[in-house]
């Protein structure tokens, strides 16, 4: 698609103007954000969404994103381009169906193959905690990708749990996901439960959760934690884990370090499989 947009503009932008065309953006559903726009184009950012909704019909709205991921709950700033003025679209990935409004809600769809790794892992009858659910999308694509015994999803970002919640209805897995709303902190103590694997996919301040992750694994248990890393410091992966597990006296052993896609220049978004004995 990337290569293609710029066939379709050849006869609306000038040859400087095409050199600038963007080529970083996300699908999700229907909707189409642009991650950066580039200044040299603004006047003509109009022309060239009306030009994808000309010649990609499964596109039906078109974004840029104004501010990155931020806040209390990560979510960016996106401002409307052209097509159908709305945020809220459907996105099916993984034999799942996941509702949520792009700008209230934190979601990557490039974590899509990442999703399914996970999934992929989980054994017969596992209970399995995802800590920072948000729209359900761990949960689900777990639920209906394992045979898992069950998923507990735990969400501090109303609007997040809120469709958290229709997506189990709408994918029919009530039997298998039970989702808590509220600050892991406070919610997962109060469960008084251990869990066979937790997943962690809060790559920025993942590390200020490890010692509550810690204390509710099951023995033989398995953690995903994520985090944000500098490709020269993959060598130093395991550190915080390192360090977790030794103020408790835990052991563990790491099973993976797996690049999920990258952040910024040089900067990748990895996943720390280990194991707790």
């Amino acid at each position: 698609m990337k290569q293609n947009l710029k066939f379709y503009l050849k006869n609306k932008l000038s040859e400087k103007e095409l050199k600038f065309v963007p080529s970083s953006f996300d699908v999700v559903g229907d909707i189409l954000i642009f991650s950066e726009f580039p200044k040299e184009l603004a006047k003509k950012e109009k022309v060239i969404g009306q030009t994808i909704l000309d010649n990609y019909h499964h596109i039906k709205t078109i974004l840029k994103k104004t501010k990155k991921y931020s806040g209390k709950f990560r979510t960016p700033e996106l401002k409307f381009i052209c097509g159908e003025d709305r945020k809220e679209t459907t996105h099916k990935e993984n034999n799942v169906f996941i509702k949520l409004d792009v700008e209230k809600v934190y979601f990557s769809q490039r974590m899509a193959s990442e999703r399914k790794r996970v999934a992929e892992f989980i054994k017969p009858n596992e209970s399995v905690l995802v800590m920072f659910s948000g729209s359900g999308v761990y949960p689900l694509v777990i639920s209906k990708n394992s045979k898992c015994k069950e998923v507990y999803g735990v969400e501090i970002n109303p609007i997040a749990h809120k469709y958290a919640i229709e997506n189990i209805k709408k994918n029919k897995l009530e039997g298998k996901i039970r989702l808590f709303f509220g600050d892991v902190k406070k919610v997962i103590p109060k469960l008084n439960k251990k869990f066979d694997r937790i997943l962690m996919p809060l790559p920025k301040g993942g590390k200020d959760f490890l010692e509550l992750t810690l204390n509710h694994i099951k023995k033989s248990g398995i953690i995903h934690y994520y985090d944000f890393l500098h490709e020269d410091e993959f060598d130093k992966a395991e550190d915080k884990v390192k360090k977790a597990c030794e103020k408790l006296k835990a052991k563990y052993k790491i099973l993976n370090v797996v690049k999920c896609g990258q952040y910024a220049p040089g900067f990748y978004r990895v996943c720390i499989d280990f194991f707790v004995d």
